[in-house]
This record gives structure tokens, C-alpha cells and sequence, in this order.
């Protein structure tokens, strides 16, 4: 007679220890599977639900950026802030950005999705309320590195929450959705600054209230999803010794092992690269205009205002695309107009005309060979237990290239805005191909799928 033990793998949690006795030419299986709980709540995940919960994370993390710039400048004549004090401060908020994200990825791989994107919640709260009364230096440089530890902390979490409560059918769908909502929360607090420019201090608290009251209507709405069923799973195969792919690759040495070290270092070599041309046109698209393209300061704010509802509906556009066959095809062209849209300012200058013609075309770009497919990819390519880690490792590294290149970008544009923005469409293109390379063969690639497969192992 031969026993053998079958582990069983499935998307929902774990059999395992299964006898079967061989005898006489057929299988016998004396006792009943038995499944290690997925939950300690069997509620349903709703996918559109936890998507908009846990997407708000990054209509946060854009209201944050935006709403502290205008902030600070409000607070300059209120509280009298030097310019040295706001450069440290702004410095602060990036770099805490920086600083939560890796450590927020790895503490969601570590102990879940949802005790880590509830701290966050409170210390957004919290640092928010402290920045709305702020009176002196210390207490906003000291509430800026907190609001930035804990939006950078909830990002690649909230991601990671999003995938993992969706099916193959609509995961891109809804972390697409998730991006529609950072744009959503810049948009809104534009607006939000320009209402309140006037108000002084006041203006900079309704500012501050505002991410407060959003973030907690968030946290309220986050006590209603679960724990990843997915993470509990590879946390309880983990704790169980069984040897499955989502158990044993928790490791952050993992990210550079044979299995991931190439999608993690073309990932991160894409959106690091392409992430300092979308920083620069952000937070410096009006001063070139102004100080290299002879553009009023006036004109220079409102030339954004159109390309809005044609963001809007670039990012509806991708959601539509970002879990068919064809959207590395989309990728392919959005990365040549993104490159393109850089040599018109190195061929043709600075100005209003080549402001709207690189606008138009680089909005093909950075809708489909930019942040969006970044975090798709990221998503898919590595297993639960390392997930948030390279999303968050990955989101760190190019906040800290984009906060290096804005410390030099006055005085290069100085130099040349010609060769600067050559210099852009080079690095645009080395990093869109970087990722070419690598997911023109992996863009299939699905480590959801590679999860839920069934495994067994014979013991004779």
C-alpha cells in the first residue's frame, strides 16, 4: 500500500494534509478536506467598493502635494515664514513621501493591508488638524514629515488592497480607477487654492480641514472591507510551512532573486526615469513658462485648465484598455508621443504655442506609458507577500529622483531649456524602453494566476 499527501493550493485558502490510500489499483480518501479559514470575516469583498475606499489613498496623496505648496505660501505672510523655512518644510513632505512608502510596502507585506492603512489614516488626520493650527516653524516641518509618512505609507497598501479584492477581469480596471482619483484630488484642490488664495491663514486651514474631513470619511469607509483574503492566505501557508509560491517569497532579497529581479529593476528604472519629466512639468510647468517661453504668469496657470477634461477622459480611456491584450500596444505609443512631446520644447523652444502642441501630444503619454501602467504591472508581477514591498520601494525610489533633479532644474533651464528638455526625452526614452523590453514578453504575466493553481506534492 502507498499513502500519498496532497497539498492542495486555492485562491480562497489551503488544504492540506490529505491522505489518500493506494490499494488495489484505486484512490481512497479516508477524511474530509479541511480549509484553513481565509478570514476571521466572511463578508463578501466588494471589488468597486474597496476600490474607491482604498483608492481615495491616492486622491489623498495628490491633495497633500497640492494643497501644502498653496498652503505654505499663505502661511508665509500669516506666520512669517522664510523662504528657507518653506524649502525645508516642502523638502520634508517629499522626502517623508519617500520614507513611508518603502516602509509602508514592507509593513503591509508584514502584518496586512488594513492595520496599516488605518494608522495611516489617523496620522493623516491627526498631522493635518496640527497643520490647520500650526503656529511656528517646528510644529509644520514636524507635521509635514508625518503627512508625508503616512500618505507615502498608504499608497502602494491601498494598491495592493485593490488588486487583490479584484478578479483578472477588472484589476487594471480598478487600479486605473485608482488614478482617475489622484487626478481627481488635484484637480479639486487647484480649484480648492485658487478659491481661497485671498483668505490668507484662514485659506491654508480650509485647505488643511478639507484632507481632514476627506480622510476621515475614508477611515470610516476602510473599517468596512475586510483583510485581504489573499494575504491571509499566504500569511496562514507561511505560518504553516506550506511550501507554496505566495508563502516562501516574503523575503525583501526576493525582489532581486532570478524570479523578479528583472521586472523589479525595469519597473523601477521606467517610472523612476519617466517620473522626472511629469515632476518637472508639474511643479515647474509655469515657471519655464514664464522665465524661458516670456508666457505671463496669468496665461501660464490657466494654459492647464483645458488638458483637465481631456485628462479625464484619457484616464476613463485607459481604465477601458487596461485589462485587454492590446494595452501594451497603447503602451508602445503613449511611450513615442510622451519622447516626442519632449522634443518639441528641445527643437522648437519654450512658448505658448509649443506649450499646447507638447501638452496635447504628452498627454497620450502619460495616460498610457506612465503611472497608470506602472502600477498595473506592479501588481501583477510579484507574488502577495512581496506586493506592496516593491510598490513601495518602487514609488520611493522616483520621488527621490524627481526631488534630486528639482533642486538643479532653475539653474539647468538657466543654462539651456533646449538641452533640458532633450535631456528629458532621452531619459523618457530610456526608461520607456527599459519596460518595453522587459513586458514585451511579460505583459502576460500574472502572479494571481500563478497563486491559485493547485499544487501537489507526493510523498511516497
Amino acid at each position: 500500500m502507498i499513502v500519498v499527501t496532497t497539498i492542495k493550493v486555492y485562491s480562497g485558502g489551503v488544504a492540506s494534509g490529505d491522505s489518500f490510500q493506494l490499494s488495489g489499483g484505486s484512490l481512497s480518501k479516508p477524511s474530509k478536506e479541511k480549509l484553513v479559514p481565509q478570514s476571521t470575516s466572511d463578508r463578501q469583498t466588494r471589488p468597486w467598493w474597496t476600490a474607491i475606499v482604498s483608492g481615495m489613498a491616492s486622491y489623498i496623496d495628490a491633495a497633500a502635494i497640492v494643497s501644502f505648496g498653496t498652503a505654505m505660501v499663505l502661511y508665509q505672510s500669516a506666520i512669517g515664514l522664510t523662504p528657507g523655512e518653506i524649502g525645508l518644510a516642502s523638502g520634508g513632505l517629499t522626502f517623508g513621501i519617500a520614507f513611508g512608502a518603502i516602509f509602508g510596502g514592507r509593513l503591509g507585506d508584514r502584518f496586512g493591508r488594513r492595520p496599516i492603512f488605518t494608522i495611516t489614516m489617523v496620522l493623516i488626520i491627526g498631522s493635518t488638524i496640527a497643520l490647520a493650527l500650526a503656529g511656528s516653524f517646528p510644529v509644520i516641518i514636524s507635521s509635514a514629515v508625518v503627512l508625508g509618512i503616512a500618505t507615502g505609507a498608504d499608497l502602494p497598501v491601498s494598491l495592493s488592497t485593490i488588486s487583490e479584492a479584484a478578479s483578472d477581469e477588472n484589476r487594471g480596471k480598478l487600479i486605473g480607477f485608482s488614478h482617475l482619483l489622484w487626478a481627481s484630488g488635484i484637480i479639486v484642490c487647484s480649484f480648492l487654492s485658487a478659491g481661497v488664495a485671498s483668505m490668507g491663514r484662514l485659506g491654508a486651514q480650509i485647505l488643511f480641514v478639507h484632507i481632514t474631513v476627506v480622510a476621515a470619511l475614508v477611515l470610516v469607509g476602510r473599517l468596512t472591507i475586510p483583510e485581504s483574503a489573499t494575504w491571509l492566505t499566504a500569511r496562514n501557508e507561511r505560518r504553516r510551512g506550506v511550501a507554496t509560491v505566495r508563502a516562501d517569497r516574503a523575503s525583501i532579497k526576493d525582489l532581486l532573486s532570478v524570479s523578479y529581479r528583472t521586472p523589479f529593476l525595469g519597473l523601477l528604472g521606467f517610472y523612476a526615469l519617466t517620473n522626472l519629466a511629469a515632476n518637472t512639468g508639474g511643479q515647474f510647468g509655469s515657471y519655464l513658462l514664464v522665465n524661458a517661453g516670456g508666457v505671463d504668469l496669468q496665461t501660464a496657470t490657466l494654459i492647464g485648465l483645458p488638458f483637465i477634461p481631456l485628462g479625464i477622459v484619457g484616464a476613463l480611456w485607459f481604465m477601458k484598455i487596461a485589462d485587454s491584450s492590446k494595452r501594451f500596444t497603447y503602451f508602445t505609443v503613449g511611450a513615442i508621443c510622451w519622447v516626442v512631446s519632449q522634443l518639441v520644447y528641445a527643437v522648437f523652444g519654450i512658448s505658448l504655442a509649443t506649450a499646447i502642441v507638447a501638452g496635447l501630444v504628452g498627454l497620450v503619454g502619460t495616460t498610457f506609458a506612465f503611472e497608470g501602467i506602472m502600477k498595473v504591472w506592479t501588481q501583477e508581477q510579484f507574488p502577495t507577500l512581496l506586493r506592496t514591498t516593491a510598490q513601495g520601494t518602487i514609488i520611493a525610489i522616483a520621488r527621490l529622483f524627481a526631488a534630486a533633479l528639482a533642486t538643479v532644474t532653475p539653474l539647468l533651464v538657466a543654462l539651456s531649456p533646449n538641452l533640458f528638455y532633450l535631456f528629458l526625452a532621452i531619459v523618457i526614452a530610456v526608461g520607456c524602453g527599459l519596460a518595453w523590453k522587459v513586458f514585451r514578453t511579460r505583459d502576460g504575466h500574472n502572479e494571481f494566476n500563478s497563486e491559485t493553481q493547485d499544487e501537489t506534492v507526493s510523498v511516497l
